[in-house]
């Protein structure tokens, strides 16, 4: 036994670069675990390296979570808007999309194995006290709104099942916060990566739905420019729900506890990639299934969760609530926990405080205690009777949007601060992209702006 815990001991220091784990001494959970130079052990879970299809599993993590995290309720309610209101026109923004957040979350992932600390860590470090404040309120104002966002569609998903929201919300809060205070960080990001699963309907309802191919395609490959402020609005929606700026943060710090050391990082690079082609292939379904089942007949507007299962009908008939019902209730159980923690790492990092999953409640008491107030907060605000739900859903993703910037620049201003990344700072081709993502966003974000200005003058 002993020989053996000391090969394994070995592996696990040759996959970890110490240097990047400044927490690495803290507290952990019990269980049967060793350390080996500040790196925790777990004996439970060793076995021999996955192969084949298993060695594909082992990579995916913090970089699928967390673009897979964005198609939550808002995500939804905002790609299904996006089909039945304009059909195919606006998949050639989710073409582009697909590369800029490709793009922003690889350069996230780097930063975090170069430095082995959070966003808002770096931020505080970097650019002052002053400047993370300003980051933490930006960070707050954009998470809060959508905490609510995820509990408003747990309930939603629970009614179309057939379940009061007012028992389903509750219940949906205590298993989230009890998977996260009461669990380790692998536990967690096991539980995360199964419900990216039920995303999985969403191309199948595509496919079922027999779309006008052609149509798609022109839709996905040449742009249609429209001045209808309706149009602008969603744009602006699109890229909110899309590159938030909660999945930036998640995906930086969930890869620094995991323990990533920038030696071993070209999997996390392939994970960030992944992470984003399959979010917004994913996305780019629920726009054909919706543009080829309501579109097409003319419902423009969505009003509820039960209007958007209608483009699952293709696929199941009449259980088409069911089904949807079980993928948005998945999708909000994982950013109901993912945007809390997000928020929580957030936090904790810009005032200097113990942070992470995997620390016990003595040392992550703010960590913990934040988790659980957002947690409470979107539960309470989500019961509020006759909230307007889909427009709430798709005001947040906008208000997302008009944030992201702010989080953009102080991304791009990090990873090309050579003190920092040293050979994993940004290439030309890095920033050309990142500060064309960046441009793309901004410009959106103003033409959207004028376009409301003008409609309102109008109306004066």
């Amino acid at each position: 036994m002993k020989n053996s815990v000391q090969r394994e001991g070995l592996e696990a220091l040759d996959a970890v670069d110490t240097a990047a784990l400044p927490e690495a001494a803290r507290p952990i959970k019990p269980g049967l675990r060793i350390n080996v130079r500040g790196r925790s052990v777990n004996l439970r879970g060793m076995r021999k390296p996955p192969k084949g299809i298993l060695l594909w599993f082992a990579v995916l993590g913090p970089g699928l979570i967390a673009t897979s995290a964005g198609n939550d309720a808002g995500g939804i309610a905002t790609y299904s808007q996006a089909g039945a209101k304009f059909g195919y026109q606006l998949i050639w923004v989710m073409v582009i999309l697909t590369v800029s957040f490709g793009v922003v979350q690889e350069m996230c992932a780097r930063l975090g194995a170069a430095t082995g600390r959070g966003l808002l860590d770096l931020i505080r470090e970097r650019f002052g006290i002053g400047w993370a404040l300003f980051a933490v309120v930006v960070i707050l104002v954009a998470n809060g709104g959508v905490t609510v966002s995820e509990f408003v569609g747990i309930g939603a998903a629970m009614e179309l099942l057939g379940v009061s929201k007012y028992i389903a919300v509750p219940l949906g809060a205590v298993f989230i916060w009890y998977l996260v205070i009461f669990g380790s960080y692998a536990r967690v990001e096991k539980f995360l990566l199964l419900m990216t699963l039920v995303f999985f309907a969403y191309p199948i309802a595509a496919i079922m739905a027999k779309p006008d191919w052609s149509a798609v395609a022109r839709g996905a490959f040449i742009p249609t420019l429209n001045s209808d402020p309706a149009y602008l609005f969603l744009v602006v929606g699109l890229l909110g729900t899309t590159i938030t700026p909660y999945i930036q943060i998640f995906q930086q710090s969930s890869l620094v506890e995991k323990g990533v050391a920038r030696r071993h990082y070209g999997t996390e690079r392939i994970d960030a990639y992944f992470g984003a082609v399959f979010s917004n292939l994913m996305s780019i379904s629920m726009i054909i299934a919706t543009a080829a089942t309501l579109y097409v007949v003319g419902q423009r507007e969505i009003a509820s969760a039960a209007d958007a299962a209608r483009a699952l009908e293709p696929v199941v008939g009449s259980a088409a609530r069911v089904l949807f019902g079980i993928g948005l209730l998945g999708a909000t159980l994982l950013a109901g926990a993912v945007l809390p923690l997000a928020t929580a790492y957030a936090v904790s990092e810009a005032f200097g405080m113990p942070k992470g999953v995997n620390l016990d409640f003595r040392r992550g008491r703010v960590f913990f205690s934040l988790f659980t107030a957002l947690i409470v907060l979107g539960v309470v605000l989500a019961l509020i009777p006759g909230i307007p739900v889909m427009k709430l859903l798709v005001g947040v993703q906008v208000l997302n949007g008009l944030l992201l910037p702010i989080i953009l620049v102080f991304i791009l201003l990090l990873i090309n601060d050579k003190s920092l990344t040293k050979e994993l700072k940004n290439t030309r081709l890095n920033n050309a992209m990142g500060i064309g993502t960046l441009l793309l966003i901004t410009t959106a974000v103003l033409v959207m702006i004028g376009g409301q200005l003008i409609e309102w003058l109008g109306q004066k």
